[in-house]
This record gives structure tokens, C-alpha cells and sequence, in this order.
């Protein structure tokens, strides 16, 4: 918030407040999601929360001004599940983050 002036305060959270709830970063694959999110681990860059949303696995953190990042690799489209109407199952279900870490260890 340099350009804001150094008293500058984030903008609120919470319902009733217009923003952005958060940016995402599509990595290529699964392997270079876990070797972010290995690096933030080992920086001690605190992880805000995780989600395996079935067709894609999610990390949550958020930058130093407190705005929200989802780090996440898409599942190979053939692995999606697709309901009878032609629509893409997803899900909010808690990721197995050693299981990710197992990537790169």
C-alpha cells in the first residue's frame, strides 16, 4: 500500500463490503503446485487453508496486504466427474497436504 500512503489500512472483510475475495495461480501441474507450496513450508509463510475441490487442489494464503491467493493445479480432465446434465462435479473436501508434499520429497 505504498501508493496509499504509509497510514494506508487494508479494506475491511467480512459480508457487506465490495473486493475481491481472491486472486487464483493455475500451476501447469501437481508437481509444481507441491514445490510452491514446499517453498512456503520451509519459508514458514503461514497457509491459511487447503481444499481438494475434486477436479483441482487448492492452497490458501494470503499476501502481506491480507489479500486472499488460491495456489492451485487442475486434475487431468479425464479424472473429472461429470453429472448427467453435462456439468463438472466439484467438491470442498480437506486435502491430504502430505500426500501433495510427496511430489517433491
Amino acid at each position: 500500500n505504498t501508493w496509499a500512503g504509509k497510514d494506508a489500512k487494508p479494506a475491511p472483510k467480512g459480508l457487506g463490503h465490495a473486493g475481491l475475495y481472491h486472486a487464483a495461480i493455475l500451476f501447469p501441474n501437481r508437481r509444481e503446485l507441491a514445490m510452491a507450496v514446499k517453498r512456503l513450508i520451509d519459508a514458514s509463510y503461514p497457509l491459511h487453508g487447503t481444499a481438494d475441490h475434486g477436479v483441482s487442489e487448492a492452497i490458501y494464503l494470503e499476501d502481506p496486504d491480507g489479500n486472499g491467493i488460491e495456489l492451485y493445479a487442475d486434475r487431468p480432465r479425464e479424472t473429472w466427474k461429470v453429472n448427467n446434465d453435462g456439468l463438472v462435479e466439484m467438491v470442498s473436501e480437506p486435502l491430504d497436504l502430505q500426500d501433495l508434499l510427496k511430489e517433491v520429497m
